[in-house]
């Protein structure tokens, strides 16, 4: 929580509270996490289960997502059309899809109320399902949604913190680490074969993911996107020098205009090509 070279951090085990004689802070475990990590109420509660790991309730929607996705063609076809076409990168990323109007059924056979499920923001306020015609990816404490029309906001993710990098504790053994923007861009490069990606779900990273990154030396290639308006380059050379100010080995990887990793394997891009462009990849 701040600089201390003193043993002044008091845990208390049997009741899950802690003191810092030092800052004259203490509380319980989430209270903990709000202060360590720099993060609201909402988003210390979605690390805390992140670490947990998936809750039970998030679990069996997912698993519902899953059965329901090689039902509804309109999925599959738009995965297609994505560039994610294996069978081993959908089983690996558990993708699904929310056609709508199930979810809650589901749910409350299994004996959930349908406060929980409110709360958990799965049923809207009126009781609806919030995800519907979405392909949905299920994250650590959260479920990420890819709407397939163009009438509804195209992300959705449940309330509180999206957590920490994806598939992270895959990757974090690695010595060179490809860091890309979104999930789809992950997918097609995993697909190809470069299993040392993660992503932050966004050109920012959150505290938490920053620390994540930071956690030992590494090589960290940057392959965000070279969108027209120049943000995702923008993004990276901002992280660049973050990341040198932590001793890391940054290299930004320059896509060729308007195209981002997953538009570029869609587009006939392959792993040789890809390749060459992370060799090619400059301080």
């Amino acid at each position: 929580m701040h600089a201390d070279h003193k043993p002044s951090f008091l845990v208390d085990p049997n009741k899950n509270l802690f003191y810092c004689y030092g800052c004259r802070r203490g509380g319980d475990v989430i209270r903990f996490a709000e202060l360590y990590h720099q993060v609201t109420f909402p988003q210390a509660v979605a690390l805390l289960q992140q670490w947990r790991g998936l809750p039970p309730l998030l679990h069996e929607a997912a698993g519902l997502y899953q059965m329901q996705l090689h039902r509804h063609g309109e999925a599959v076809a738009y995965l297609y059309k994505r560039g994610i076409r294996s069978p081993e990168v959908i089983e690996h990323m558990r993708i699904g899809y929310a056609p709508g109007g199930c979810l809650r059924g589901w749910l409350t056979q299994l004996g959930y109320p349908l406060q929980a499920l409110r709360q958990a923001g799965l049923v809207t306020a009126s009781g609806y399902d919030a995800y519907t015609h979405r392909v949905v990816f299920p994250l650590e404490g959260n479920l990420y949604g890819r709407s397939l029309s163009d009438a509804a906001p195209p992300h959705r993710f449940l309330p509180g913190a999206k957590g920490g990098l994806y598939s992270w504790e895959q990757v974090r053994q690695c010595p060179e680490v490809i860091l890309v923007e979104g999930l789809f861009d992950f997918a097609v490069l995993w697909q190809a074969g470069f299993h040392n990606v993660t992503c932050p779900m966004g050109s920012h990273l959150n505290v938490y993911q920053y620390r994540q990154l930071c956690d030992c030396p590494r090589t960290v290639y940057l392959a965000f996107d070279a969108d027209a308006n120049g943000s995702g380059q923008q993004a990276a050379q901002s992280l660049a020098c973050r990341l040198r100010e932590q001793g890391m080995n940054v290299r930004r990887v320059s896509l060729p205009d308007g195209h981002d990793p997953n538009s570029f394997f869609v587009e006939a891009g392959d792993a040789c090509q890809f390749q060459s462009l992370l060799e090619a990849a400059l301080p």
